[in-house]
């Protein structure tokens, strides 16, 4: 019995000195003058958006034309803005042609795209202008994807128009009525087609960089 009333106080005392803890910043000031700081919450770096660019887009189409060399390097490491350009521009021929200030970003392992919109174009126009107008910003986030030999994919990981995200559910929906091109087989419903060239094996987006890696067939 001694045992285990010991035991039993024992319990008390660590759950006493749990809630203490818990509660610190309710007593501890009154003890030290002080107040005690929250935890720091981490925040998402910003992207740095980038208009589209023709200069970095051919610096991405020269990397490319060297790893098609039978002799050439295995992978080419790019800034994430020549990419971005290089994939976006690409991309822009499949959006309605009044899609304009189309602008790139990449931020960690994501890149993104954004451009201003007619609202009229996309699914549930009447709700969306009048709560955004007839024009308004939409931003796409996601990652690249290759899918098979000569096609990759831009997957769409988050949908926001303005400051307003999209629940993800409503992605395919969007991407529907933004782009009309034909969806090829194996390419997500959440995701954008991306010819490549078929010697692409592999592409990593890491820390603002994309990385570009020859098929070793």
């Amino acid at each position: 019995m001694g045992c285990l009333f010991r035991l039993g106080c024992l319990v008390l005392v660590l759950c006493a000195a749990l809630a203490g803890w818990l509660t610190r910043d309710r007593w501890m000031p009154r003890l030290t003058g002080h107040s005690v700081a929250p935890p720091a919450t981490a925040v998402a770096p910003t992207p740095v958006w980038e208009p589209l660019s023709q200069a970095g887009s051919d610096r991405t189409e020269a990397a490319l034309q060297r790893l098609s060399q039978p002799r050439g390097p295995v992978f080419a490491t790019l800034s994430g803005a020549d990419v971005a350009s290089y994939v976006f521009l690409t991309l822009a021929q499949q959006l309605p042609a009044s899609t304009d200030s189309i602008m790139a970003g990449v931020n960690g392992d994501k890149i993104g795209l954004r451009a201003s919109v007619r609202l009229d174009e996309l699914s549930g126009a009447g709700s969306l202008a009048r709560l955004f107008g007839d024009r308004a910003p939409v931003q796409l986030t996601g990652t690249l994807k290759v899918v098979r030999s000569g096609l990759a994919e831009f997957e769409i990981q988050d949908l926001m128009i303005r400051t307003l995200t999209l629940p993800r559910g409503m992605i395919p929906q969007i991407l529907t009525q933004l782009s009309h091109a034909p969806r090829p087989a194996g390419v997500d419903q959440d995701a954008l087609p991306l010819p490549i060239p078929p010697y692409i094996g592999d592409v990593r987006v890491s820390k603002g960089k994309i990385t570009l890696y020859k098929s070793v067939d």
